[in-house]
């Protein structure tokens, strides 16, 4: 008999999180998961598209657009907050990120730097936010090297190996990714720390296991797992 499949949209900041629970839901359930990650601003627009899906993982804010537009049902099942950070290639050494001055001088000092889509994910369109606010949007332009999403750019920094570049994503994307090591997140006043929240799909065709899906990835069972990934305690 064939497996049943679970659809779940995810932005890329919970990939570590749904991948290491889904090997123990499908044993249990006899169904496959079957997830898509990709940045936040990417999984909102194909949710909205209509695309087929049964469970949706975004920042909390954008769960209350779709809900709103009856995309998602409420309530949502709050996972945790994901800080934004700085990361470079494993074996690299780390910069000093614990003040603007000091994270100014070594993001000026990069000869490349690793970033998500700076307009449709959550994480680069706030690095594009310190660059500008650090007076260093333009003279980084040409050192710019995004992505679609946190996870390829930290993957291409890691295999890039640039001797000195910075990578800037969600914490959570830095710590599954192979290869980078992640120095610190964002100081203040450059601090950003999402939320994340996982609904079920009104179009959901499979609502108790989409349910029973959202429930393991929030509750009590896996919350050393997501502290371990990057999630720090819900508000």
């Amino acid at each position: 008999m064939a497996t049943a499949s679970l659809r779940v949209l995810s932005a890329g900041a919970a990939k570590g999180l749904v991948q290491a629970l889904a090997s123990p839901f499908e044993a249990e359930r006899a169904t496959h998961v079957d997830a898509m990650f990709d940045s936040a601003g990417a999984i909102a627009h194909a949710v909205e598209a209509g695309a087929p899906c049964d469970v949706v993982i975004l920042p909390a804010a954008m769960l209350d657009t779709l809900a709103a537009e009856e995309f998602v049902t409420e309530p949502f099942a709050a996972l945790g907050r994901v800080p934004t950070g700085i990361a470079v290639a494993s074996g690299d050494a780390s910069p000093d990120v614990r003040d603007a001055d000091a994270l100014r001088a070594g993001l000026d000092a990069a000869p490349a730097l690793y970033c998500p889509d700076t307009i449709r994910s959550t994480a680069g369109r706030h690095f594009a936010g310190v660059l500008r606010t650090l007076g260093l949007h333009d003279s980084a332009a040409p050192r710019l090297r995004t992505y679609s999403n946190g996870a390829q750019a930290m993957a291409a920094l890691a295999a890039e190996r640039v001797n000195g570049a910075i990578g800037c994503t969600q914490i959570t994307e830095i710590l599954y990714t192979p290869g980078v090591t992640l120095v610190g997140t964002l100081p203040a006043p450059f601090e950003l720390a999402t939320i994340y929240a996982a609904a079920v799909s009104t179009s959901a065709a499979r609502v108790a296991a989409a349910r029973a899906f959202v429930e393991r990835l929030s509750g009590a069972s896996s919350q050393a797992l997501r502290r371990d990934g990057g999630f720090l305690d819900r508000p």
